[in-house]
């Protein structure tokens, strides 16, 4: 029950962060940004909030980075008068690293298939 509680939390975070990040959030460090995911302790009391951008710039997800945690007062803010929590979580921000990842992973498929071909 708790684990289903919890999970229904996360879905409504990762939606209603993406909602003020499109709408509320002016800084255009954070234009472009998707909330991929969140992960919350079991006690509520922190969200992880995974983030991917369509650059692979190292420069560019610093300055993402930089600008989400500029903008953590304001996100928590309006999180609070959209969810019926008791608490508002405190929010940390990351790379979603599982993007990148899959891009990779569908690079070297491509790869072994071209090398197939060429055989």
């Amino acid at each position: 029950m708790v684990k289903h509680r919890i999970g229904r939390v996360e879905q409504e975070i990762q939606k209603e962060v993406n909602d003020i990040l499109l709408k509320r959030v002016r800084d255009p460090r954070v234009q472009g940004v998707t909330v991929t995911g969140v992960e919350m302790t079991g006690d509520l009391q922190q969200a992880t909030i995974y983030f991917s951008i369509l650059s692979e710039k190292a420069s560019d997800v610093e300055k993402t980075q930089a600008g989400l945690d500029k903008a953590k007062g304001l996100i928590r803010r309006e999180l609070g008068q959209k969810l019926t929590l008791y608490k508002v979580p405190e929010l940390e921000f990351k790379q979603d690293q599982s993007v990148r990842y899959g891009e990779k992973i569908d690079k070297l498929i491509a790869k072994l298939h071209q090398d197939e071909a060429n055989r």
